[in-house]
């Protein structure tokens, strides 16, 4: 396990709120750590990059696929993302080189997501 993946799950997944997370690398326009289980194809990676930088309006007003799944937009800014749907949320953060992503259950807080992060933001890797 790497050291962003060890971030990972001391700081998203032992709060029990978050189901699974992954780090994207916004230069290298890749999934460089995720927890276990979670792959994040390539095509959702780029997609959530390009929320960030050429569509958030849009992801504001119309929600986004991830995996499949149509998730409605709950809140939008220039660093983060809330969406949810009937199974749950999901969560996406951008950092200044990294963009986050992260499930979490019904009934879970999604503002755990973002504590999280700025922890990961405060080490060297972010």
């Amino acid at each position: 396990m790497n050291q962003l993946q060890a971030l990972l799950n001391d700081s998203l997944i032992r709060t029990k709120h978050v189901e699974n997370a992954a780090i994207i690398d916004t230069k290298e326009r890749k999934v460089c750590a995720s927890t276990f289980g979670f792959n994040v194809p390539p095509e959702n990676a780029l997609n959530l990059i390009y929320a960030f930088y050429k569509n958030l309006l849009q992801v504001r007003r119309g929600g986004l696929y991830f995996k499949e799944k149509y998730y409605k937009c709950v809140r939008a800014d220039e660093h983060s993302i809330y969406l949810q749907n009937p199974d749950g949320g999901l969560i996406v953060v951008k950092t200044k080189t990294f963009i986050l992503v992260a499930t979490y259950r019904v009934g879970m807080y999604p503002s755990v997501c973002v504590e999280a992060v700025e922890k990961l933001g405060k080490e060297k890797c972010l």
